[in-house]
């Protein structure tokens, strides 16, 4: 068939101008008004098609046939070529990668997500005692960048700064659970005994101990891109890790030492919480209450002055300054964290069941101890007067206790 094609595109011109000339000779030897004064040359050519009439036919059938098979010839092989191209793309999709694997993944590409700032920081508030600027910040931030449709750094890359006790770590928290993301919590004070603490979180490069398997962070990133990482008190962290997240926060992600592997970071949040600069950071707030951008500006400033990396603080989307718990604020805090305990002994607090005289003394203790102690160091003092009769309670069939001051400490009441 492909000489038929070659032989179409090269006669067909010719075989339309030869046929209408046949044509026209035709239509005057058939239909001129007198016949006697047609040229000789004209009578000759027209008596001649008239004489070979079926050999003007076969001709000019043979031509339309060899003109239709090469058109027919050419969009058959032009069809055959798209679906030959598409079947080797295909084919290359399952013999290169698991082609099932990569659907589902394309099919978990996240949509941007447009979520009620306002619920959000509700919800928030109701949770984090004190901090309602801080709440309503944090959630119209959120709603922003969850909104982008695209991103090559993390949705955001946050620090939580203040005095300890202030709700730091558990806005946090709280924030994974209203957002339905997993929580990857880290306690920075765990890696700051060196540069091989980075291994940890990141791998270890071919030829180390632990080269085979992947390190916590890049571990579940890979897992759960959409994680909410918690870095708690990161100032302690070693410098060697700062440099590396200094990577996931600018270029959207980090490297699996292992293997070479990059793990995305542009749809995780990051948290920071630090203790750094506590008392310059309370005087600012109190100083630029009603200025959001200074108070920003001037934290930033203390931060550094307070050994952040340049290059770290440079990176950071936004500072919130927690402010220090004052009044009802303490008591509220220290009852949920004494509830908290009771809960982890699987007991429950009986109603009315925390004596007010305990978090009347724990109120006095912190504002006597100041920043240095927090509402979850003065619980754990209670703890350890209580752990005996709660461990009684629940052996012995109770399901709640009541706390009541005594002299010389606090004991606890089992309830059915």
């Amino acid at each position: 068939m492909r000489w038929l094609n070659s032989l179409a595109a090269k006669f067909a011109p010719l075989a339309f101008v030869v046929m209408a000339c046949v044509a026209a000779a035709q239509f005057l030897s058939q239909h001129s008004p007198d016949r006697t004064h047609l040229d000789r040359y004209t009578n000759a050519v027209s008596m001649s098609l008239h004489d070979h009439a079926w050999a003007v036919f076969a001709v000019a059938a043979s031509l339309w046939l060899v003109t239709f098979a090469g058109f027919f010839h050419d969009r058959h092989r032009s069809k055959n070529s798209s679906v030959k191209k598409e079947g080797w793309l295909m084919d290359a999709l399952d013999r290169l990668t698991n082609r099932r694997v990569l659907e589902q993944k394309l099919a978990q590409e996240p949509e941007p997500q447009i979520i009620d700032a306002e619920k959000l920081a509700d919800s928030l508030k109701s949770k984090v005692i004190g901090q309602d600027a801080v709440c309503e910040d944090m959630a119209a931030q959120i709603r922003r960048r969850l909104a982008l449709r695209q991103r090559n750094k993390p949705v955001g890359v946050f620090i939580l700064a203040g005095p300890p006790g202030t709700g730091k770590t558990y806005l946090a928290k709280c924030l994974a659970a209203e957002l339905e993301r997993r929580l990857l919590h880290f306690d920075m004070t765990q890696f700051s005994s060196g540069a091989h603490a980075a291994t940890q979180l990141f791998g270890a490069s071919k030829g180390y101990v632990g080269s085979n398997t992947y390190g916590k962070l890049t571990a579940a990133l890979r897992d759960t891109p959409d994680a909410v990482v918690l870095l708690d008190e990161i100032e302690k962290a070693h410098p060697e890790i700062h440099k590396n997240f200094l990577t996931a926060w600018n270029d959207g992600f980090v490297t699996e030492a292992s293997d070479g592997r990059q793990i995305s970071t542009t749809r995780a949040i990051f948290v920071l919480t630090t203790n750094a600069a506590t008392d310059d950071l309370q005087a600012l707030s109190a100083t630029y209450a009603n200025d959001a951008d200074e108070l920003r500006r001037a934290s930033t400033n203390a931060l550094r002055e307070a050994g952040f990396a340049p290059e770290v603080l440079n990176r950071i989307d936004r500072i919130f300054v927690f402010k220090s718990l004052s009044g009802l604020d303490i008591a509220r805090v220290a009852a949920l964290e004494i509830e908290a305990m009771i809960k982890s002994y699987g007991l429950d607090v009986a109603d009315e069941g925390i004596d007010p005289d305990i978090l009347l003394d724990m109120m006095r203790r912190q504002q006597r101890l100041g920043s240095g102690a927090s509402s979850r160091d003065l619980v754990r003092a209670v703890e350890e007067s209580l752990a005996d009769t709660l461990i009684d309670a629940k052996q012995h069939g109770h399901s709640k206790v009541a706390l009541l001051a005594a002299e010389g400490g606090v004991i606890a009441r089992p309830e059915r």
